[in-house]
């Protein structure tokens, strides 16, 4: 039997809201995200407004995201497809801490068949690793000149 996965953890970013949630929008990842690209089929300004559509070829894997939602500086929120593997949303929450943003995110994925299983499973078990890297990368980037 297939499961889905609904994934929680969160990171810290030492910038606030009004400036870390563009790090969590397609191109703002660009920044900190080694190998993102993200590809957008029909022109956009304003790449978290809900409908938005674009492409990645992270992991060796493409995939489709849609803007589903938005609340800026608090909220955005992706459903993603990745042909033959997964699908579902990705929810990332800012809230103001003591040292920037407390950055929550939300991964609720299910695999599209049996095969693909054992690889969510690994990333359901890495996830807090996963969020360290998040973190980490974004630090460094931030250390910049």
């Amino acid at each position: 039997m297939t499961a889905r996965y609904e994934l929680v953890g969160s990171l810290q970013v030492p910038l606030p809201p009004a400036e870390a949630f563009r790090l969590f929008t397609a191109r703002g990842e660009e920044d900190w995200v080694a190998g993102w690209q993200p590809r957008f089929p029909v022109s956009t300004e304003d790449d978290t407004e809900p409908g938005t559509v674009f492409e990645t070829d992270a992991h060796g894997d493409r995939t489709t995201w849609v803007v589903t939602e938005r609340d800026r500086p608090h909220r955005i929120a992706y459903a993603r497809v990745t042909p033959g593997a997964r699908a579902g949303l990705v929810t990332v929450l800012l809230a103001e801490a003591d040292n920037g943003s407390e950055v929550t995110v939300r991964y609720d994925l299910t695999p599209l068949g049996p095969a693909v299983t054992p690889q969510l499973e690994e990333f359901a078990a890495n996830y807090p690793a996963f969020l360290q890297s998040w973190q980490d990368a974004i630090e460094e980037w931030l250390r910049r000149p």
